[in-house]
């Protein structure tokens, strides 16, 4: 074809009159063991088995360290929070030179307290936008003044019982840096 030849017959294409080859034709597709080659193109049974069997393995030795780090997550998450509650307590005695006592609870961080000492410059706002519950959803037990301190915060863990060993014991403020 010449160059007029050409740009008729791809003018002529455009339009619908004549049909492309199809890209797929060429001596391949038109052998024939054509169908031996289509057959080919999958994956055996065998084959998707062994892939399986494979990743089945992989998750026996991944998942029971991935799945045991929950509680130590919900361990070091509850710290932190207690970190920011003891943060929110400097600022309350700095306000108002006292830490709010065990009647008044930790909720004298987010309401001013109604009752025992009612503090005269408690922050308009608060000191915690809300009052935070554990990892555990359980709330904070607030002490104070305690024997071990000017205050004591604690949560019980997953147990949700005073006392316990391993990821069952209690997280104080004074026993953060323990484990």
């Amino acid at each position: 074809m010449r160059g007029s030849e050409q740009f008729q017959h791809v003018l002529a294409m455009w339009r619908g009159k004549r049909r492309a080859p199809s890209p797929l034709a060429s001596r391949i597709t038109h052998h024939p063991l054509r169908h031996i080659l289509r057959s080919e193109r999958g994956f055996t049974f065998i084959e998707i088995m062994v892939v399986v069997a494979i990743l089945a393995i992989l998750a026996a030795l991944v998942v029971p360290r991935i799945m045991g780090r929950t509680d130590d997550a919900k361990r070091t998450a509850t710290k932190v929070q207690i970190r920011n509650i003891e943060g929110a307590l400097q600022l309350y005695k700095l306000d108002n030179g006292v830490y709010p006592s065990t009647e008044q609870g930790l909720k004298a961080l987010v309401e001013k307290p109604s009752v025992g000492v009612i503090p005269k410059k408690w922050k308009l706002g608060g000191y915690l936008p809300k009052l935070p519950e554990d990892s555990w959803q359980n709330p904070y037990k607030y002490l104070s003044p305690s024997p071990k301190g000017d205050y004591e915060i604690t949560s019980l863990a997953t147990d949700g019982e005073v006392g316990g060993e391993g990821i069952n014991a209690d997280i104080t403020n004074w026993n953060l840096d323990k484990d």
